[in-house]
């Protein structure tokens, strides 16, 4: 994909949409994928306009550079006597791949059927922009903020903040803040207003079986060794009972039990029951954790996950081959209070202790993050509650995500204030996928949720 250039050659076509609109297609355009070498000039141009875009806006700017990409800051003249709100987003993307089956490209923002289709549309350009164009708003309309405002954006959350904790600690002191506001969550359903009180922590890694010094044929050596793709699906069967129970030894140690309160909230949230889940995902049958309905498995439950597994020939038609080695790659969500070093030992020594003979074990480790709850009565929770009952006209419910934000953690740990988690992306927003959307009618609901929001918690 071709960086943006300052001729914008989209100009004509969307002549007839709305000046915020217009922000956030520039905004789109910006193949800021973080995890790529190859688009490093474009994360920082894509950094290099949100400070132009701030600093038009009247905000006092700093470009912050990192080991990788630039930490954008802006705020507001900051007065005594007022609340200090830092809102948080992230400006790098996702990679496209596979780039075939975009229906449009993902880095010249289309909308159709009421959406907009692009590569961070909704995680987390859009949802970010909303916030950025209700200040902004807020500024045309009133001349000031009815608070004092901190704008933090990184570039490196897809994959995994890794420059940000240490950023936090060094500046500590100019990003003190009574509350931070993040939208890079989900609602339940389209119109429902959602505010996430907690996040599922994450631990990964990757686990490496070798055998042979080489692929061998399978009629001669066959039976005489041992086979690494037999051998990584007995390891990677053995993480789960035949219920879909994770059989780690202390996984479920230091899991919290599910308050009845939350039970008794969640089995009313609509858009989250065990059919609305299959037609979402599309599978034929729901499984998991006996006990548990979905929304409480991915809210509330920890689990162990494949996210991919290969060894051998892949090509067409037959190569009969012993391969050499093989592999799996792991990620477990993990939930308060589990820690993530805690979980991978007690998963290496599951590996370790279950791997089948014949072959060298190998368990690469890789990034983590910390769980995350709090208390969504708080009057920080209230005010958001009442933020997003005035921006969409219907009473907020209240829900644990599923996903991982890391950061928020890192927040709390070192700035020590809690996140509201406003959601405004919708669950086929299609996120680290092709065709990622997010509707029209969400980011316009977030510039006002972003302006009830900032009055709601000046109060």
């Amino acid at each position: 994909m071709n960086s943006p250039c300052e001729r914008d050659p989209l100009a004509a076509s969307i002549s007839a949409v709305t000046p915020e609109l217009e922000n956030l297609f520039s905004f789109l355009r910006f193949p800021s994928v973080s995890t790529d070498s190859r688009h490093a000039g474009d994360v920082r141009l894509c950094a290099e306009w949100l400070i132009a875009k701030l600093a038009a806006m009247g905000l006092r700017t700093e470009l912050h550079e990192t080991p990788k990409h630039p930490v954008v800051i802006a705020r507001n003249e900051h007065l005594a006597g007022r609340r200090t709100v830092l809102i948080y987003g992230h400006y790098d993307v996702q990679p496209v791949d596979p780039l075939a089956l975009w229906s449009s490209d993902p880095f010249q923002p289309e909308i159709r059927e009421g959406k907009i289709w692009a590569r961070g549309a909704t995680d987390n350009k859009g949802q970010m922009m909303a916030h950025v164009l209700g200040v902004e708003k807020t500024l045309r309309e009133n001349g000031k903020l009815p608070v004092n405002l901190i704008f933090l954006f990184e570039g490196e959350e897809e994959i995994g903040s890794p420059s940000l904790p240490a950023f936090l600690l060094e500046h500590r002191d100019a990003l003190r803040c009574d509350v931070i506001a993040i939208s890079d969550t989900g609602m339940v359903a389209p119109g429902v207003p959602t505010l996430g009180y907690g996040l599922r922590g994450i631990a990964c890694c990757e686990v490496i079986l070798r055998g042979p010094k080489g692929d061998l044929h399978s009629g001669l050596f066959g039976g005489a060794v041992a086979n690494p793709a037999a051998a990584v699906a007995r390891l990677v069967s053995s993480l789960h009972g035949l219920d879909g129970r994770v059989m780690v030894d202390g996984f479920y140690d230091a899991v919290r039990p599910l308050e009845a309160w939350e039970r008794e909230m969640w089995a009313k949230v609509p858009g989250v029951s065990d059919e609305d889940f299959l037609q979402v995902t599309g599978s034929p049958g729901l499984f998991g954790e006996p006990g548990y309905t979905s929304a409480e498995r991915t809210w509330a439950r920890p689990t162990a996950e494949v996210n991919g597994i290969g060894s051998g020939y892949q090509g067409e038609g037959s190569k009969t081959v012993l391969p050499a080695e093989a592999f799996a790659k792991l990620s477990f969500r993990l939930v308060p209070d589990q820690s993530p070093q805690v979980v991978m030992e007690q998963v290496k020594r599951h590996l370790e202790r279950h791997c089948p003979p014949g072959v060298d074990i190998e368990v690469q480790v890789g990034h983590d993050g910390k769980p995350y709850v709090a208390d969504p009565h708080s009057k920080f929770g209230l005010a958001a509650q009442a933020a997003l009952r005035r921006s969409f006209g219907a009473e907020p419910v209240l829900i644990r995500e599923g996903g991982s934000i890391p950061i928020v953690q890192t927040f709390r740990d070192t700035l020590g204030v809690d996140t509201l988690l406003l959601g405004l992306a919708l669950s086929d927003a299609q996120i680290h996928a092709p065709n990622e959307n997010f509707p029209v009618a969400n980011f316009e609901a977030g510039i006002r949720l972003n302006q009830a929001l900032l009055a709601e918690l000046a109060r």
